[in-house]
């Protein structure tokens, strides 16, 4: 049993685990900012640490909420919170980059993905505040990564759409 403040490395999914295929519900309002919630992100926090991720959706330790954390450092270098409830891209940039991505639910997979250089995107952090903002680069790419996640989306499934295959 943990005490409090203990942290816990949550399992993580990986495919072909069908939670990774499923929109995830959105977190209620009232939710955010409850003791569950925070310790839900502190816990995938270490997750992602023990896994050396820069993030981790929900439903990658099998939670069907929208909520995915991002690397600590990364979030402070491009001054954004590194927990995102309910995020929603609103813009993406016609200019796209492709890059090898990994993911922690596909282990030892690294496959060449084209995502938009440049989004905007708008969530809830922990506290319940509205945050939007514009990401670019590696940013961009983890956001947009891990809010696939949260829309049943996995790196495969990029790489299908990218190459012309059917899914």
């Amino acid at each position: 049993m943990l005490l409090s403040g203990q942290m816990a490395v949550i399992p993580i999914v990986t495919i072909p685990s069908p939670i990774l295929r499923e929109k995830l519900h959105q977190l209620p309002v009232e939710e955010v900012g409850s003791e569950k919630i925070n310790d839900l992100a502190a816990h995938m926090r270490e997750t992602m640490v023990a896994a050396n991720g820069v993030g981790l959706a929900a439903n990658q330790v099998n939670k069907n909420v929208q909520l995915f954390i991002i690397d600590e450092k990364l979030a402070l270098e491009n001054n954004v919170p590194n927990a995102f409830i309910n995020p929603e891209i609103t813009e993406y940039s016609r200019e796209e980059e492709e890059i090898e991505e990994g993911c922690l639910s596909i282990p030892k997979v690294y496959i060449p993905i084209k995502r938009s250089k440049k989004i905007k995107i708008k969530a809830l952090d922990l506290e319940g505040n509205k945050i939007k903002f514009k990401a670019r680069g590696f940013l961009a790419r983890v956001l947009q990564h891990e809010t696939d996640h949260l829309n049943g989306i996995v790196i495969k499934d990029r790489q299908k759409k990218d190459s012309g295959e059917s899914t």
